[in-house]
């Protein structure tokens, strides 16, 4: 019955304030029956990034970035298209509770979460930091650990020796006691520049990082991923 009214009240929307799909650009829907229902059959799969001194760092991802989720991520990421966070935050959560499951017993119910945070022209430019906003959505808390040291350039246009540069160095841990266990979380996981360095901060300052959890990864540029067993 909800969900009849609830199409009812969209369909009446939609003639008020017309709009078009994030991931296909169908009308009349934020985001359409379709792409929902693409993003909602993603399972989470678990992957790993190399660390300079050889170690792997887990990465927990849903999605591949490309095609309807890679037009709902810039949608949400650089369009102002908050109205897509729902979906994406449902998605966020799945891959959040698959990485938590793995955490070790020590870290059971100890773990913080630490959304990488966005460059203040970014936040200038969207009005809102998005990694904290889907955590939000997905009923989680950015412990606000991390902080910028200094300004970097875009990463979108960099190749991948100068995304790591441009990240070297940018990232630090605000002060605390140490012994904490993280998880960081991302939107999209590229080259893994931003979340290394994100890691380096952390163990540099005493902490142990379980992992990363992202919406998305691409396997494009920069150290490959390695697969791992779907959860």
């Amino acid at each position: 019955m909800w969900a009849v009214v609830r199409e009812a009240l969209l369909d009446a929307w939609a003639v008020l304030a017309p709009t078009e799909c994030a991931g296909c650009g169908a009308p009349d829907r934020g985001l359409c029956a379709a792409c929902r229902a693409e993003l909602a059959a993603a399972a989470p799969v678990r992957e790993t990034l190399r660390r300079a001194d050889g170690t792997e760092l887990p990465v927990w991802r849903a999605v591949d970035y490309g095609g309807v989720a890679r037009s709902i991520l810039l949608a949400f990421k650089d369009g102002g298209r908050t109205d897509a966070a729902p979906a994406l935050a449902a998605v966020l959560s799945r891959v959040l509770h698959a990485a938590l499951a793995e955490a070790p017993r020590e870290a059971r119910g100890r773990v913080e979460l630490a959304a990488i945070p966005s460059s203040r022209a970014a936040f200038r430019r969207r009005g809102y930091r998005h990694v904290p906003l889907l955590l939000r959505r997905a009923g989680f808390a950015d412990s606000r650990l991390l902080r910028p040291t200094r300004q970097t350039q875009d990463q979108s246009n960099l190749d991948t020796t100068s995304r790591f540069a441009n990240r070297a160095e940018s990232l630090t841990v605000r002060p605390g006691p140490r012994g904490r266990f993280v998880l960081l979380v991302d939107d999209i996981v590229t080259t893994g520049a931003t979340v290394l360095e994100a890691d380096r901060a952390f163990r540099e300052a005493g902490h142990t990082v379980l992992g990363v959890v992202a919406v998305a990864r691409t396997a494009k540029r920069g150290p490959k991923l390695k697969a791992g067993a779907e959860i």
